[in-house]
C-alpha cells in the first residue's frame, strides 16, 4: 500500500479540517482570505467541564467521566463500540457504520461514537455528557455499561427517556459469511423500526 495514494472520504476531511480549510467569500481572492485566516488568533484549547461527583447505586461515589467520541451528536444518536487498539473504529467496521449510517438518512455527524475500550463507559455519566435520544450497542451488553435493565440482541427497548437496540459487535457484522448477512438483515429491520424509515 502506497501512502502517497491514500483516499480521506470527504466527511473525515470536513471532520478533521473543519475549522482550518479556507474557502474565500464572494469577491474576496484566495490569498486575500489566507491572510484573513491568517491574522485570526490561534483557538484556545478548551477542556469538557469535570462532573460531579456522583453516589452510584450501591452508596459509593464514582466520579463522572468525561467520554471522547467521534461525530457532532446532532440528532443524539449514541454509537458505544468495542474496538481494542484503536481510537475509534478500524477502517472497515467505519465504513459499514457509514453505510448503515446513509441507510437510515443520517451520517457521523449526526452520532456520537464512543468506543467502549478507550474508557470503560457507564451509563449514568455518558448519558448526562451526550443525552442520547437512541443509544446503539454493538457487542456491549446492556449490564457492561450498568443499564438497571438486560434486553436481548435485536430488542428495542425504550427505558429512561432513552431507546436502546443491543446488536453483535461491528466485528461480526462486517465479515463475510451467511451469518453475518442474517445478522445486517436483523439489524436493519429493528432500525428501520427504530427511526422509523
Amino acid at each position: 500500500m502506497n501512502l502517497n495514494n491514500i483516499e480521506i472520504p470527504d466527511f473525515i476531511v470536513r471532520e478533521l479540517y473543519h475549522d482550518h480549510l479556507i474557502a474565500p467569500t464572494p469577491g474576496m481572492s484566495l490569498p486575500a482570505a489566507r491572510s484573513a485566516v491568517l491574522e485570526k488568533p490561534a483557538p484556545v484549547a478548551q477542556t469538557a467541564p469535570s462532573l460531579p461527583l456522583t453516589p452510584a447505586a450501591d452508596g459509593s461515589s464514582t466520579s463522572s467521566a468525561v467520554y471522547k467520541f467521534l461525530g457532532h451528536n446532532r440528532r443524539k444518536v449514541t454509537v458505544l463500540v468495542q474496538s481494542p487498539g484503536v481510537a475509534f473504529l478500524p477502517d472497515e467496521q467505519l465504513a459499514f457504520l457509514t453505510k448503515m449510517l446513509e441507510a437510515c438518512r443520517m451520517n457521523i455527524g449526526d452520532v456520537a461514537i464512543v468506543n467502549q475500550a478507550s474508557a470503560p463507559v457507564n451509563i449514568n455519566p455518558i448519558k448526562q455528557q451526550l443525552q442520547p435520544s437512541y443509544m446503539l450497542l454493538f457487542g456491549i451488553q446492556p449490564v457492561e455499561i450498568k443499564l438497571p435493565i438486560n434486553f436481548p440482541l435485536f430488542k428495542i427497548q425504550a427505558y429512561d427517556q432513552c431507546t436502546y437496540l443491543y446488536a453483535p459487535s461491528l466485528d461480526e457484522l462486517v465479515s463475510v459469511s451467511e451469518d453475518s448477512k442474517i445478522l445486517k438483515g436483523k439489524l436493519w429491520g429493528c432500525l428501520k423500526t427504530m427511526f422509523e424509515i
